[in-house]
């Protein structure tokens, strides 16, 4: 039981699916930001940019339940 304490909770294909989550958040959030319509109501900030949030959290939750096959 001790050797178990010291692994991480998820393994390297876990963690580099987080990284890319994390980023297509940051990456939709800016596109948002770049939209030139008054009030964002424009094709980026209205279409294109909550797509791209919604892919990063969509990779968030796949980034949890995907199951390592290196990681025990």
């Amino acid at each position: 039981m001790e050797e178990n304490k010291d692994r991480l909770a998820f393994g390297r294909k876990n963690y580099i699916l987080m990284l890319v989550g994390i980023a297509l958040l940051f990456i939709g959030f800016i596109i948002m930001t770049m939209d030139s319509e008054q009030y964002g109501l424009g094709f980026l900030g209205i279409t294109l940019g909550p797509l791209v949030v919604l892919a990063g959290f969509v990779v968030e939750f796949f980034a949890i339940l995907v199951k390592d096959k290196n990681h025990n």
